[in-house]
């Protein structure tokens, strides 16, 4: 039970909670619909998790990971429609 974890314990299931939701095949979907990559989406819960859990080196690599891959799809989006013939 989270009342007996504390508030760490709380943060930490509500967590595993986003984790659980993510991964089911109807949010993926709609968050597909978006453009959202669940994969990315995890790690960034994952570097979220570490950095509240106080292992800021594992959280700073997990956010870099998720910006550069972020940013690198993003990129990518801006450029499609230029190489598109007209």
């Amino acid at each position: 039970m989270a009342d007996e974890k504390g508030p760490l314990g709380e943060i930490e299931d509500v967590l595993g909670e986003l984790d659980t939701l993510l991964k089911n095949p109807h949010v993926e979907a709609a968050l597909a619909e978006r453009g959202v990559n669940i994969s990315l989406a995890l790690v960034g819960v994952d570097g979220l998790r570490a950095y509240i859990g106080g292992d800021k080196a594992r959280a700073a690599e997990e956010f870099s990971t998720l910006a550069e891959e972020v940013s690198a799809r993003l990129a990518l989006a801006r450029e499609l429609p230029r190489s598109q013939p007209s």
